[in-house]
């Protein structure tokens, strides 16, 4: 391996233990629930899912997994739906 690869992810862990220098801006993940697969997005702060009780309650078990996935990763303001 080369020196230049080997500063590359000498600086990516370096990266990776500093959150703060993240800011998710939107991404979609899919989760496999217990009777379907449900796509969750997050775009700019706001959460969907196409689950059924999302539609009704603006949230979900769903989306509620994914912020616990993400923990301190996702930006301040955004209140966690669980603790």
């Amino acid at each position: 391996m080369d020196s230049a690869m080997i500063g590359k992810i000498e600086k990516a862990i370096r990266y990776a233990q500093e959150p703060e220098r993240f800011q998710f801006l939107q991404f979609t993940v899919t989760v496999r629930g217990t009777h379907r697969t449900h796509t969750v997005s997050y775009n700019h702060g706001q959460w969907s899912c196409g689950c059924d009780f999302f539609a009704m309650r603006g949230v979900c078990s769903h989306t509620m997994a994914v912020e616990k996935v993400l923990g301190v990763m996702l930006p301040d303001g955004i209140p966690m739906a669980m603790g």
